[in-house]
């Protein structure tokens, strides 16, 4: 169910938003709700954002395909 909701902007910025909406097809209450539903959206963190950086190369003895992994990977 939709809902009004009286905002308050700068008269400045109303022409251009308008211009911005009328330009992509889409109204103006159209494009403040969808911005304020993307605003609000948890954000999902991906598995790689989540560790980088928490693991450390470990100690080994001569390992090229290990030092090549960890110089791409850990730093």
């Amino acid at each position: 169910m939709k809902q009004k909701l009286t905002i308050t902007v700068e008269a400045v910025l109303i022409p251009a938003a308008k211009r911005y909406a009328r330009a992509r097809g889409v109204s103006l209450s159209s494009l403040v709700e969808q911005s304020l539903r993307e605003l609000t959206e948890e954000e999902t963190v991906s598995f790689s954002s989540r560790w980088r950086g928490k693991f450390r190369a470990a100690k080994r003895k001569k390992d090229s395909r290990y030092d090549a992994l960890a110089k791409k990977y850990l730093q």
